[in-house]
């Protein structure tokens, strides 16, 4: 007699598959459902293996409501005129060449006649045309010990150039020519205001005329960088360069040169670059804020007068601090200031009795931190002959002195 038993092996099992049947079925649904809803992410990061387009109307718009689906990859089409490109466009006729022709004796000419010769070649930026005549700023050393002057122009067209005057010290120079061959000036913009990191656009002939017009990228590596100078070669520092740095490539020819900002704005004169085989991407510009009152004195008297104090001074940030107080003996609530190195003889600095090591912290109550403080007060502030107190500490001690500036030229 037959009999049904409900713990049967073959009843089990089957319970067991009626209990896992419907918890697939759900998954299966609730995993569908899933891919679907990630489908759009998916494509948008590429991670899928197929080529998907958007669908266009017929007016070429994308219609938002459209579904993404397969089919073949879109073309799409670039300008590559970019601002860069428009501004270097615009601005490359206002950078000229300057060739510096000095007069050579020719060996097979008895009458002791000489000749002009080419002995280098730099770059140089007009800003400014006035009554007929154009105004191109350069470095001072591209036309040093030159006898005549020669302007060469965007078209390579030679336009003979006058000096107007040149300073050694900022490295800047003026010249002036005919205008009925020039296109419009550069404009002028500043350099007080720019911030490290934003780009900068380098243009001048690096290595000469054959790459005249060169064009380079980069941006503003540093700002108000002072650079040592030694102007007679003897080992002793003779002025110090308040500079832009840029990582824009500048090569010999370039001196003399634009550097701009994304607007196509003058910021700076190409000056020079760290010539060191370690070194590479460190080129420096003279602020065009810097260049102006030179560049105006320069056109109105055909050189630059400068108060002169007569010392090496270098901020207290570049002295270990230790040194501070060691060395200098100065007092805790001192915070900056500058140190004076060395000091002319018969200069005003050493008749008013400073010496060195002293460390200055005021001009007329004003407060300095470096040599870039301390230039700019004296030129922009006061005059050869004017007075200027100075308040400075000697052994921890504060003191004050009137100095009377001389006059450096």
């Amino acid at each position: 007699m037959g009999y049904y038993d409900d713990h049967s092996p073959a009843t089990q099992r089957d319970k067991q598959k009626r209990r896992w049947a419907m918890p697939t079925i759900v998954g299966v649904i609730l995993g569908a459902v899933l891919i679907l809803l990630a489908l759009p992410a998916l494509v948008q990061t590429e991670l899928l293996p197929y080529d998907i387009t958007i669908p266009e109307d017929e007016s070429g718009l994308v219609d938002d409501d459209q579904e993404l689906t397969g089919g073949t990859t879109k073309s799409v089409q670039v300008d590559v005129t970019t601002q860069i490109t428009d501004i270097v466009s615009e601005v490359s006729p206002s950078v000229v060449g300057v060739v510096n022709l000095q007069t050579q004796r020719d060996f097979w000419n008895q009458n002791g006649s000489t000749s002009p010769q080419q002995a280098g070649v730099g770059s140089g930026v007009i800003y400014k045309k006035e009554n007929d005549m154009a105004y191109v700023v350069t470095n001072q050393h591209v036309i040093e010990g030159a006898n005549e002057i020669e302007v060469v122009l965007s078209d390579e067209t030679r336009v003979a150039a006058e000096l107007v005057g040149g300073d050694l010290f900022t490295d800047l120079a003026v010249l002036k020519m005919p205008a009925d061959q020039v296109g419009d000036p550069i404009e002028l913009g500043h350099s007080d205001n720019i911030q490290v990191g934003e780009p900068a656009i380098a243009i001048g002939n690096p290595l000469g005329l054959r790459f005249s017009g060169s064009v380079t990228q980069g941006i503003i590596s540093g700002k108000q960088r002072a650079i040592p100078q030694d102007f007679n070669g003897d080992g002793m520092e003779d002025w110090q360069a308040e500079v832009i740095q840029t990582d824009a490539a500048i090569n010999p020819g370039n001196s003399g040169g634009a550097l701009i900002n994304i607007e196509g704005q003058l910021i700076g004169i190409n000056s020079m670059k760290i010539a060191r085989s370690a070194v590479e991407g460190i080129g420096f510009a003279i602020p065009i804020d810097a260049a102006k009152p030179i560049i105006a004195e320069l056109e109105a008297t055909g050189q630059v007068s400068r108060p002169y104090i007569g010392i090496e001074a270098y901020g207290l940030n570049e002295v270990p601090t230790s040194e501070w107080r060691n060395t200098l003996s100065l007092p805790e609530d001192v915070e900056g200031g500058l140190y004076i190195r060395s000091i002319s003889q018969m200069s005003p600095a050493a008749k008013a009795g400073l010496r060195p090591l002293d460390v200055i912290t005021q001009l007329d109550g004003q407060q300095v931190s470096n040599i870039i403080d301390l230039r700019k007060y004296l030129y922009e502030e006061k005059s050869p002959g004017d007075e200027m107190e100075v308040t400075y500490y000697r052994d921890g001690e504060q003191s004050t002195v009137t100095i009377t500036l001389g006059t450096q030229e």
